[in-house]
């Protein structure tokens, strides 16, 4: 496909289904364009009116045509969304072995962040083979990632977590676009995304990473803040213990239950009191602009890292508050 001019290379699992697709599309489209006009000129030329006197005769249709020119757009229309339908969950399903990475946009460029800590800006290091999963935000407005050569497109949000994913098939370096207009350096929102050989891909990622995994960051800053005063890890804390709690159901007033994704922590840190676990009171002080994208990054890779090791023990709470990563040096200071 790379030989074909104006066609990006094909460098994904999925690139050569979504590639497929496209032309099986342009090809229906082009036949039966041609078909149409081929009929419309034909049709003008045999049986245009050759004297005034021509007058044309009745058509009185029939049943079995109309049948025939129903039944075939129908079935080819079916089989463009049964195969559009089974891309579409491909693309929107990560697989299980895929390596999580964070991406933020921001006005105007690509911050990436790997989870040892690795960091960088405008450009994506990954091995080849393996399924990478992008979890994605932005600080600002709406943009959009996407790698032409992966086939991969997926708008990035602010206030909200978006996600990507691909297997990139070939070594390479390959072009990174913003394809939403944001702004007035808009096209100057690019980036390079390398495709490395897996042993390449270990000896650049274990290069200095700065300040530990993103998980070490995030239990660091919990500590500085002072989560860790209310939330105990025996839950006998003010606020509840956060251990375990990561990718498990939390139960919400009213006996509501929710998943403690990425979304939910997100937005636990920043309005805890949007949705209030079971048994606590909203004490806790809204986050909303005082912790950063970056930030919030950290504390929810320290608390799914908790999550993973064990579980915290059932207590009743001494206090009321919101299960968040809150702070308990904030709630005293503002004397609640």
């Amino acid at each position: 496909m790379g030989s074909i001019p104006f066609l990006p290379p094909s460098a994904s699992s999925v690139s050569g289904e979504v590639d497929a697709f496209y032309f099986f599309m342009v090809a229906v489209t082009a036949f039966f364009s041609l078909l149409v006009f081929g009929l419309v000129v034909f049709m003008a030329v045999k049986y245009r009116r050759k004297s005034d006197q021509d007058q044309p005769r009745a058509i009185l249709g029939s049943v079995p045509l109309e049948i025939v020119w129903t039944a075939i757009p129908f079935l080819i229309g079916m089989v463009m969304f049964g195969w559009s339908a089974k891309i579409f969950f491909t693309i929107m399903t990560p697989p299980e072995d895929a390596i999580e990475m964070y991406a933020t946009g921001k006005q105007w460029m690509w911050k990436i962040q790997h989870r040892n800590g690795k960091r960088e800006i405008n450009e994506l290091h990954v091995p080849v083979g393996q399924a990478i999963k992008l979890k994605m935000t932005s600080e600002d407005v709406i943009h959009s990632f996407f790698v032409p050569a992966f086939r991969t497109k997926m708008d990035v949000l602010p206030g909200r977590y978006t996600t990507t994913w691909f297997r990139p098939t070939k070594v390479g370096k390959y072009h990174l676009f913003c394809t939403e207009y944001c702004g007035t350096k808009h096209s100057g929102m690019i980036g390079w995304v390398y495709v490395m050989q897996p042993e390449d891909y270990q000896k650049w990622l274990q290069g200095d990473s700065g300040e530990g995994t993103l998980a070490q960051r995030g239990e660091k800053l919990f500590n500085e803040l002072g989560c860790a005063n209310c939330h105990r890890t025996d839950g006998k804390g003010r606020g509840p213990s956060l251990v375990g709690v990561a990718g498990e159901m939390v139960e919400l007033e009213r006996g509501a239950k929710v998943l403690a994704d990425e979304e939910y922590l997100r937005e636990s840190i920043l309005n805890p009191q949007a949705k209030l676990v079971a048994g606590y009171q909203g004490i806790m002080p809204v986050f909303q602009g005082l912790v950063s994208e970056d930030q919030l990054l950290q504390l929810i890779e320290y608390l799914k890292s908790i999550g993973k090791t064990q579980k915290a023990p059932a207590a009743k709470p001494a206090a009321p508050a919101s299960r968040t990563a809150a702070t308990a040096a904030t709630v005293q200071g503002k004397g609640l």
